[in-house]
C-alpha cells in the first residue's frame, strides 16, 4: 500500500481500524438487540450516548 508506515504488515499489537471494528461492531449489534429484544432500547442509546461524549470530551 503506498505511503504505509510499515515494511510488510504492522507490528504486533498494534490497533488498527480494521481490528478495532471488527471487536466493536458485532458486539455493540449483539447488546442493540439484546436490548430491543427485552425493551430497553432507549437506555441503551443513552447509554451509547453519555459514552460517547464522555470519550469526546476526555481524549482532546
Amino acid at each position: 500500500m503506498p505511503g504505509t508506515p510499515y515494511l510488510e504488515e504492522p507490528p504486533k499489537g498494534l490497533l488498527t481500524w480494521p481490528k478495532l471494528l471488527q471487536m466493536t461492531v458485532p458486539t455493540l449489534l449483539a447488546l442493540g438487540i439484546a436490548s430491543w429484544w427485552t425493551g430497553y432500547l432507549l437506555p441503551f442509546f443513552i447509554l451509547i450516548t453519555i459514552t460517547l461524549t464522555l470519550t469526546l470530551f476526555l481524549r482532546r
